[in-house]
């Protein structure tokens, strides 16, 4: 049984693209989000993208399929949201075991049909574990600066729960996603830690954080080197950085990233920066030759894409990362 951390040796692993774009075509109505299970739920549910693993398992299966058929190595679970801090908006606390194990076991049952199909290329399930809608360094009253909207702890036990849902579900490794707030990430991390701790068991951990803007840092205000030095106590298996930034706006961050660490190193951009209407225009070729120089010059280990991709970007970054190497890990000496 090939495992991925095998696969990363050999070369560049593909993760899919967005999981939001794609449900978009579908233009799902407030009753297809519902589905008989919740004709009558008291809430509105339209928008809650996590649902549809329950609601519309088949278009989330669909969706899998064909990132897999367009090269990817890995694709996400569609559990961005999938907390009880996230789900609260809902209403829905009580359903987040469910989401988390039903959409690893969806995306399971494709990434298992992809690997029988073709053994030497063999596919991998992220969890994927969203910052949640709360940040817990900032607060969100300007006029009370030492106000926090959640604690470390209600974030640690949030996250424990969709950390297990995930991993019985059978997800292959744990995707600590587009962190805003690496305090929040922590508590992920935290978690993780405790229910392999517990379980007695190990699973692969990829990191990666959202640089917010051209000041080189993340929402609660850190660099490059800092935010790696503050996640690099956990033996992770990557780490890199996603969405906010388009490929070309992101290469900077990602030269810094690769030369500074030990783990592999990820990346999946948007498509391009949003458009006056929040829409992301980059084009599949123009994603391609922006992502074509981060192989050439060795920054990278895994690549996707995140808002706005779709499968037809997928399939351009996975045609040209065959032609290179993956990144060669640095030595203590080098970076230190």
């Amino acid at each position: 049984m090939s495992t991925i951390q095998k696969e990363i040796e050999k070369r560049i692993l593909v993760l899919d693209g967005a999981m939001g774009t794609m449900l978009q075509r579908y233009n799902f109505s407030e009753e297809d989000f519902r589905g008989e299970r919740f004709k009558d739920y008291p809430s509105s549910l339209k928008g809650n993208n996590d649902l549809l693993s329950l609601t519309q398992p088949q278009a989330i299966a669909d969706i899998h399929k064909l990132y897999f058929e367009a090269g990817a190595d890995i694709v996400e679970t569609n559990t961005f949201s999938g907390t009880t801090i996230a789900m609260a908006d809902y209403n829905m606390e009580d359903l987040v075991y469910e989401l988390n194990f039903e959409s690893a076991k969806i995306a399971k049952q494709v990434a298992t049909a992809f690997t029988k199909l073709n053994p030497n290329k063999p596919r991998f399930v992220a969890g994927s574990i969203g910052p949640t809608n709360k940040t817990a360094s900032m607060s969100p009253d300007v006029n009370r600066p030492e106000y926090r909207a959640v604690t470390f702890d209600e974030l640690r036990i949030a996250y424990k729960q969709q950390v297990e849902a995930l991993i019985d579900g059978g997800a292959d490794v744990l995707l600590v996603e587009t962190i805003f707030d690496t305090l929040n990430a922590k508590a992920a991390l935290f978690a993780i830690e405790e229910v392999k701790e517990e379980r007695q068991i190990e699973i692969p951990i990829l990191v990666s954080g959202t640089i917010t803007d051209a000041s080189g840092r993340t929402l609660s205000g850190q660099t490059v080197e800092a935010f790696l030095t503050s996640v690099s106590h956990i033996p992770l298996l990557s780490v890199g950085f996603n969405c906010a930034l388009g490929a070309e706006q992101l290469k900077p961050y990602l030269q810094r990233l690769s030369k500074e660490t030990e783990f592999f190193t990820s990346a999946h951009p948007n498509a391009g920066l949003p458009n006056a209407f929040g829409e992301y225009d980059q084009s599949s070729e123009e994603m391609q030759s922006y992502i074509e120089d981060y192989l050439k010059d060795g920054l990278i280990n895994i690549i996707g894409g995140c808002c706005g991709t779709n499968p037809e970007h997928i399939k351009a970054i996975a045609e040209v990362a065959q032609k290179y190497r993956p990144r060669q890990i640095p030595t203590k000496e080098a970076i230190f």
